[in-house]
């Protein structure tokens, strides 16, 4: 019988939202640099002249 304790991975979710600038893509880049990791495709959303964007990160962290 093994007497460690499992470990269990928590998934923090955020959502980086924005107009489509570079703004917009230095916070998805700072997110990266930090140890998040892009979740699914990016978003983008069109009214009239203004668009804008989205983007979900993950970080997936060890707890025990």
């Amino acid at each position: 019988m093994n007497n460690t304790t499992p470990t269990h991975r928590i998934i923090r979710y955020r959502l980086l939202t924005g107009p489509d600038d570079a703004g917009f893509c230095k916070r998805v880049s700072a997110a990266l640099a930090e140890g998040w990791e892009l979740y699914g495709s990016p978003s983008i959303s069109v009214s009239g002249e203004k668009v804008m964007v989205a983007q979900a990160v993950i970080r997936r962290e060890e707890q025990a």
